[in-house]
């Protein structure tokens, strides 16, 4: 199992928490990803400013995915379990979902945190995997 998908699944159970990134305590899609490079990677490149719920969709720039290109490295062709799936959760909007692939293949799924449920892992459905607009490694798994 990937280093990255270990430490995901040890974040399950989480509460969700908007601005948060304490295992067991609090976080949401992004303090997730930040858990999981605070564990992988070692102390966060960057501070991460306070951030509204609809996440730069007044002005429609890319922040995390501009974040996520500077910090992270893209990912080869194929879904690999450890990516960093980066999700548009509609046609227009600005990409603001974040998730790690848990599992690839005939049944693929991701653990991500979500709002009202926590850090869950949930199946990657079509829905879901029409979403994503980029997939990225940490650079120590890359």
């Amino acid at each position: 199992m990937s280093r990255v998908v270990a430490a995901a699944r040890g974040w399950i159970g989480t509460p969700y928490l908007h601005q948060a990134s304490l295992r067991g305590a609090g976080t949401d899609c992004l303090g997730l990803v930040r858990g999981i490079w605070r564990e992988i990677e070692g102390p966060e490149p960057d501070p991460v400013p306070p951030y509204t719920r609809d996440w730069a969709e007044p002005s429609g720039e890319e922040v995390l995915r501009d974040a996520a290109t500077r910090r992270l490295r893209p990912a080869d062709a194929a879904l690999a379990p450890g990516q960093v799936l980066l999700f548009r959760m509609r046609a227009g909007a600005v990409a603001k979902h974040l998730g790690i692939l848990s599992q690839a293949g005939r049944a693929p799924a991701f653990i991500h945190a979500y709002d009202g449920l926590g850090v869950v892992e949930s199946p990657l459905t079509d829905p879901w995997a029409r979403r994503i607009v980029a997939r990225f490694t940490f650079p120590s798994e890359a």
